[in-house]
């Protein structure tokens, strides 16, 4: 529910939608996402591979907030991801990626041949604050979870020292480090929210070696986000 394909920067080159694919069918996974930083145009051709494969892929992204938060956002379907493209577009500063320093930022076909390189460095900061884009998430009825909350950057915690009293998130992600026990400890008042772990891959040897339990009856979209909430039965479990 946390990964990267070739169009992040982060991402190893061998990160196309087609490998993606072929390694969650190896690692049994259900359900993965895609979450390229700031952008969801690699999410469409994933989620057709995907379903050829039996694999749910929801399409989503990773955000980078104007408080340098890193937020999940996961949407029904790729019309609507496709839509938030368009709020990430008209708020993406036009910094250009340097290849040599950050990656490579490519769009790729199904035989891995090279589309289109994103010029504008997606791991940029957006113009948007964490609750702003929250609501913006949820305009489009998707699923807004702030990512890696006990990390050291770029989590809500080292970015602000707290959860806002009305942030509207469906869960916290939580990477399970040497400092997981201890930060729960610490912060009790996260336990409010649901908790999930995702790997976060980068790279294919990465996919899978973190996963959540969604206990529900279909892997579909409205059914995970019953099992985010803890209703009619359905449920999330940290494995």
């Amino acid at each position: 529910m946390h990964l990267h394909t070739v169009l992040s920067p982060c991402a190893d080159l061998d990160m196309s939608p087609a490998k993606i694919i072929q390694q969650a069918v190896r690692k049994k996974l259900d359900i993965i996402a895609v979450t390229d930083h700031n952008s969801t145009r690699q999410c469409r051709l994933t989620c057709q591979i995907g379903e050829r494969y039996g694999i749910t892929v929801l399409a989503g992204a990773e955000l980078n907030t104007k408080e340098e938060i890193h937020c999940l956002a996961f949407f029904e379907n790729t019309d609507k991801a496709d839509l938030f493209q368009r709020v990430i577009d008209r708020n993406l500063g036009m910094i250009i990626n340097k290849p040599g320093v950050f990656g490579h930022q490519l769009i790729v076909d199904e035989d891995e041949n090279i589309l289109e390189e994103e010029n504008r460095l997606l791991s940029a900061s957006l113009h948007l604050g964490i609750e702003e884009l929250a609501d913006v998430v949820h305009q489009l009825d998707g699923i807004f979870i702030p990512a890696h909350v006990n990390r050291q950057y770029n989590g809500i915690y080292s970015q602000l020292g707290f959860i806002p009293s009305g942030l509207n998130a469906e869960a916290l992600e939580i990477t399970r480090n040497h400092r997981y026990a201890g930060f729960l400890e610490e912060h009790p008042e996260i336990c409010r929210y649901c908790l999930v772990t995702n790997s976060d891959a980068h790279s294919l040897e990465q996919i899978g070696v973190s996963v959540t339990g969604y206990y529900m009856e279909r892997p579909v979209f409205e059914e995970i986000r019953l099992a985010l909430k803890g209703e009619n039965g359905r449920k999330v479990k940290l494995l």
